[in-house]
């Protein structure tokens, strides 16, 4: 299956995750058939891709995008003969996706890809009880929101096939998306993995008190968030190590010591009363805020941020 082929995708969920694909793969050109079973779910997802479409028009359209390309139906099934790329965004529970999974291959066309936006769950776990073609399913986990942030997690299973995998790397490719192949199923994957580490230190720092919720936001996004966006951790370790990777670390390797054993101590502990510590501290130095305005200013950094840098030839 070559990527470039892809006409129609099927979308199974109109949660945030499932609405953001279908506003996302809509903008590019893409029809698209969306199915949910939840109450209103049709009326929801109208609403969203209205109130949102000026920003992927400020982002840039396809030639070919219209919201007219979106077909909401009740049962994906009757349709998948027509589908060249199902996206699922349903529950993260095992049971809900080994049933979904195997109705979708039985009935599927052999070539479609079928492919789980799950944050957690690897797809060997779910794929056991298809019986046609397992080795076209797998994982394709967007950051939210996916119609904002490039990164996609293309995750195989151990019994996914060569020629899919590649094909699901550049169906993202094609879209202007950034996936990265992860080689060997591991829980949380990627990013998710990399955020919960921070999370885990910064939740850490506040609960002992040592900094406020507020000013350790403002540490990552006036200090190592802004180097972040432009360069990775091994990247931003070259810099700093005028050019030497291998300068940096031991430079600064008995330090870096000191402080891992000093996050092993005092590693985070999720419980009732830590939550609540947290939870006062989030209350009393952040408070409440607009969530319509934070997510529209977001989004606007976000596209002048991606912009520049796709015409920055070293964040190409």
């Amino acid at each position: 299956m070559a990527a470039p082929s892809v006409k129609t995708v099927g979308v199974i969920g109109t949660g945030v995750i499932g609405s953001s694909w279908t506003l996302f793969f809509l903008a590019r050109g893409l029809k698209v058939i969306v199915t949910d079973p939840a109450p209103g779910a049709r009326e929801r997802l109208e609403k969203y891709l209205i109130q949102e479409w000026p920003t992927m028009q400020r982002a840039g359209l396809h030639r070919e995008a219209s919201l007219a390309n979106c077909r909401f139906v009740d049962n994906i099934f009757d349709h998948l003969k027509g589908i060249d790329v199902v996206q699922e965004t349903g529950p993260e529970r095992i049971d809900f996706k080994r049933e979904l999974f195997a109705k979708l291959d039985a009935k599927a066309r052999s070539d479609t890809l079928l492919l789980s936006s799950s944050s957690g769950i690897p797809s060997s776990q779910f794929v056991t009880d298809c019986k046609y073609n397992p080795g076209r399913v797998m994982i394709g986990h967007p950051f939210n929101p996916p119609h904002m942030v490039p990164l996609v997690e293309v995750v195989p299973h151990p019994g996914a096939k060569e020629p899919y995998i590649t094909a699901a790397v550049e169906f993202y490719l094609s879209l202007g998306k950034k996936p990265i192949l992860v080689k060997k199923e591991t829980p949380g994957f990627i990013a998710n993995r990399l955020q919960m580490a921070l999370n885990n230190e910064a939740y850490s720092l506040v609960s002992r008190g040592i900094i406020s919720a507020a000013e350790l936001d403002t540490c990552i996004t006036a200090g190592p968030g802004l180097r972040w966006s432009t360069t990775g951790p091994f990247v931003t370790n070259i810099l700093g190590g005028g050019g030497s990777f291998r300068h940096l670390v031991e430079h600064i390797g008995t330090a870096a010591q000191v402080w891992a054993e000093d996050m092993r101590k005092h590693a985070f502990d999720l419980n009732p009363e830590t939550i609540s510590i947290l939870d006062a501290n989030v209350r009393e130095t952040i408070g409440n805020v607009d969530m319509e305005s934070l997510q529209r200013d977001r989004d606007h950094v976000l596209l002048d941020l991606i912009a520049l840098k796709s015409q920055t030839p070293s964040f190409k």
